[in-house]
């Protein structure tokens, strides 16, 4: 309502919004990953669910062919909150991210502009004319809850309302993965979009990443609830760790490829650019965790530079990262990440689907123990970091005396949030977790807590003209 009004009041105004053409306004959610996280981009199962926090866009259609873009959230980063494109300029995706890349001032616009481009590129007899954009949010940034996803599905969802574009479902998260991946050129996989389309209030999304399979949604068990904790240190996705990590599995699954004499071709008919052969179609998490342990993982280098991967294997099976001749990857421990990750939310998956009964206390600390797993594998990959690792330390602390059953870090890593896990009635434990971490980092974190809608669930509200 709060959103609805202020949108109402740029309306009247005549400032922004005329009274002319209806306004159409969007709403799609930030989202926790309880499990899975760096397994997307290799074809895993992720478990995801949505936040309460969220992103609004309105978008009204123009006369003309200019594309203005109102964000003020952006004043808070020292970045230009009001910004304005011509239609006409998005020629080509370099021309684009040239426009996006001008200014490190408008740099966040590359998440926007790239949906316009989407959208005109592919449907040039409904995209004629500009549009105006509003954009209010209350996901943070850098949190590692993917505010970014936020920013492209409500955005994407309104301005394909105002030009007539009928985009839901998987087609929309992977519209908005192709901006972020080739325009805003960061390396993400596609469960945050569909998470931020997909979610549901309640519900947690189990989903294929080959490349968007979802599965029904899963019902959170009667007793259980999750929680985030912000670290307070700044996540991103195309940060050098990251990109490391993702690197090192591709690394890994090109040098398997090599010994089973599986040659790696582009996929023409793939929506984001990817790397395919005829075994495993190009999925590293395809492969089974026994194969992998008895064939392979041994012959695979714990670490190896950047210089001799490039003069020893002449194709890099990722489009979106970059093998770095000062870096060294580690290979064996991030490939293994991408396959044994894949097993561990499998069963995480299975384990809260069965939980139905009024006993389950042994399920519960099962999938408590299968999140410190998974935290831990993200620290050998290289992608810890000491105040995450400090709020799963105290949540560990916890399970023995109180209803809290496990902890691990959210989406790239590399600091952000830390998603928990417990009962409903955990709240005083989960209070002293955030009373400790308060005092030992001298900061008082952000707490998420509870669930919403995701964007098709939500669907687009009209303000008629």
């Amino acid at each position: 309502m709060s959103f609805e009004r202020t949108v109402g009041e740029l309306r009247a105004s005549g400032k922004f919004f005329s009274h002319d053409a209806p306004v159409y306004i969007t709403r799609a959610p930030g989202r926790l990953d309880l499990m899975g996280g760096n397994v997307d981009y290799t074809g895993g199962l992720v478990f995801q669910a949505t936040i309460r926090e969220a992103t609004w866009a309105a978008a009204q259609i123009r006369h003309d062919k200019k594309i203005v873009l109102f964000n003020p959230q952006m004043r808070q980063e020292c970045w230009l909150d009001l910004v304005e494109y011509d239609l006409d300029s998005l020629i080509t995706e370099s021309a684009v991210r040239s426009q996006v890349n001008s200014d490190s001032k408008v740099r966040w616009t590359a998440y926007v502009l790239g949906l316009f481009y989407f959208l005109r590129s592919r449907y040039p007899e409904k995209v004629k004319h500009g549009a105006n954009v509003y954009i209010e949010s209350t996901v943070p940034l850098n949190k590692g809850v993917s505010s970014s996803a936020a920013i492209e599905v409500a955005v994407m969802k309104a301005i394909a309302a105002v030009f007539g574009v009928p985009l839901v479902g998987v087609e929309l998260a992977e519209a908005c993965q192709w901006a972020e991946n080739v325009i805003a050129e960061s390396g993400c996989g596609i469960m945050d979009q569909a998470a931020s389309v997909l979610g549901d209030e309640g519900y947690m999304l189990p989903l294929l990443c080959q490349s968007c399979l979802p599965c029904p949604l899963v019902k959170l068990p009667a007793g259980l609830r999750y929680w985030g904790i912000d670290s307070g240190v700044r996540h991103a996705v195309t940060g050098a760790e990251y990109e490391a990590a993702r690197a090192a599995a591709f690394i890994g699954y090109s040098m398997i490829c090599g010994r089973e004499n599986l040659n790696l071709v582009i996929d023409e008919k793939a929506k984001i650019p990817r790397y395919v052969e005829p075994r495993w179609n190009g999925y590293l998490s395809e492969i089974p965790v026994s194969e992998f342990r008895s064939c392979y993982e041994r012959d695979l280098p714990l670490l190896i530079s950047g210089v001799d991967i490039l003069s020893k294997h002449r194709i890099h099976p990722d489009p979106f990262s970059r093998i770095r001749t000062d870096q060294c990857y580690r290979v064996r421990t991030c490939t293994r990440y991408a396959i044994e990750e894949n097993q561990r939310i499998a069963l995480f998956v299975e384990l809260a689907r069965g939980a139905q009964s009024s006993d389950c206390e042994n399920t519960f600390r099962l999938m408590g123990d299968l999140m410190f797993q998974s935290h831990w594998s993200y620290t050998e990959c290289g992608l810890g970091c000491d105040a995450t690792d400090l709020l799963v330390d105290l949540v560990r602390d916890e399970c023995a005396a109180s209803e809290l059953y496990g902890a691990k870090i959210t989406g790239g890593g590399g600091g952000g949030t830390v998603a928990v896990l417990g009962r409903e009635d955990a709240s005083d434990a989960l209070q002293r977790v955030v009373d400790r971490y308060a005092e030992a980092r001298g900061i008082e974190p952000y707490v998420f807590d509870g669930s919403s809608m995701g964007a098709d669930r939500f669907g687009v509200k009209v303000l008629a003209a």
